[in-house]
């Protein structure tokens, strides 16, 4: 079973979103880094980039497939990980934690996003 946090959104591209005080940390849920295995490389959007909800807007590569990142909110990147730079494991290792991608002055979210129970009925685990 994949850890679904309560007190998150989820897109049904497996992203997940934690408002904060005005900005949105985003990062891929547990259940996609699984389904990834080892994550060799995140390429991150650059700080100011507009994103929309919806679009694709990072990239992440593991040992076996590369996968889009879509933004699970429209608005301006704030902040990028840089520990995911040296170190993109931690994707693997702490997705909900030290393995976010980046934050947004989030704007609007994306339509249909997900909470907890809605995203684990999404991946077939309720």
């Amino acid at each position: 079973m994949s850890n679904i946090p309560d007190g998150l959104k989820y897109a049904k591209s497996h992203e997940w979103l934690r408002l904060e005080e005005g900005a949105g940390i985003v990062g891929i849920t547990d259940h996609a880094q699984n389904e990834l295995t080892d994550i060799v490389f995140v390429e991150m959007p650059e700080v100011g980039k507009e994103l929309v909800a919806g679009t694709a807007c990072a990239v992440v590569e593991s040992v076996k497939s590369a996968s889009d990142i879509y933004a699970p909110a429209s608005g301006e990147v704030l902040e990028i990980n840089p520990k995911l730079t040296d170190n993109p494991a931690l994707v693997n290792d702490d997705p909900y934690g030290e393995g976010w991608f980046f934050k947004l002055r989030v704007t609007s979210e994306a339509e249909g996003l997900f909470d907890s129970s809605g995203y684990s009925a999404e991946i077939g685990e309720s």
